[in-house]
């Protein structure tokens, strides 16, 4: 048991050991904040530091050095800074910091000319996004002058003032840039990378308790009983049912002869002329009823 408890307690410190000796990245910054110099001009380069204790140390790769570090034969040594007077050529190379545990800094391209033009570019890689600004500058004045600008070596487009703005950068606009002003000369070539935009925190999900809506359909009145027809209705019966009453008459008329129960029309004819002015009016009356349902 006590054997167990020894081990344990022996991990625990090797694991707070390892957390706290954990080397935390230095970021690497320019002054002036540009990636081309011309040839005489000041420089100062700085690892900031987020651990003091790391050590972190100024390292450059150059046509003549590799891996030297800041103040061993170039430049000169301030703390985390290294300064440079008077940069020269030779100084063309690639700059990061360096931590006693062997741990790297994203690294930097340099640049120094001797000729009267250079680009203003961002020396460290620019966020996906973002917009960014390219100068063409001369070593005298006026430095404002119309410049071309050139992407991998193909024209991108001439502007007045010479600035030119790439807007919301994207993994497409990386290569390598320079300038050009008509009577001056053109710039060294400088390289802009594009970063990725960090993605936000993601947010918890939200629980969303579904509406459930009924869909009561809505009582529809039974239509209105059609008057149109009512009326249609109406005119037939009145148009014709005098027809059907002349029918059935004449229907009825026809069976009393059939079955001999009225004398033939030559004898009532007969018979009523001489039977005397009653029957005359009588049968008048008959006649003309019957004519006027007709009519009707």
């Amino acid at each position: 048991m006590e054997g167990t408890s020894v081990l344990r307690l022996l991990a625990l410190i090797s694991l707070l050991s390892c957390s706290t000796n954990q080397v935390l990245p230095a970021g690497l910054t320019v002054s002036p904040s540009r990636s081309q110099f011309f040839r005489g001009e000041s420089v100062s380069l700085n690892c900031e530091e987020d651990d003091s204790s790391a050590g972190w140390t100024l390292r450059r790769n150059t046509t003549g050095d590799t891996r030297t570090q800041c103040g061993d034969g170039w430049w000169r040594k301030e703390g985390s800074t290294c300064k440079a007077s008077s940069i020269r050529e030779h100084d063309t190379g690639v700059y990061w910091c360096e931590s006693r545990e062997g741990a790297s800094s994203s690294s930097i391209q340099l640049t120094v000319t001797g000729g009267s033009v250079i680009l203003q570019s961002p020396v460290l890689p620019v966020m996906e996004g973002d917009d960014v600004t390219l100068s063409c500058r001369t070593k005298t004045p006026p430095s404002s002058l119309p410049a071309a600008f050139y992407k991998d070596g193909s024209l991108i487009r001439t502007e007045p003032a010479g600035h030119m703005t790439l807007q919301q950068v994207t993994s497409s606009d990386e290569g390598l840039y320079q300038c050009n002003i008509s009577g001056h000369g053109e710039s060294p070539s400088s390289r802009i990378s594009v970063s990725e935009k960090p993605l936000p925190p993601s947010l918890p999900p939200t629980t969303r308790t579904p509406s459930i809506t009924t869909d009561t359909p809505t009582p529809t009145a039974p239509p209105p009983p059609s008057s149109s027809l009512s009326i249609r209705l109406v005119c037939h019966l009145v148009v014709f049912s005098p027809y059907f009453i002349a029918t059935l008459l004449m229907a009825s008329l026809f069976c009393q002869r059939t079955a001999g129960k009225v004398p033939p029309v030559s004898e009532e004819m007969t018979s009523s002329f001489h039977a005397g002015p009653g029957l005359d009016d009588e049968y008048e009356n008959v006649i003309t009823d019957v004519t006027t349902e007709h009519h009707f």
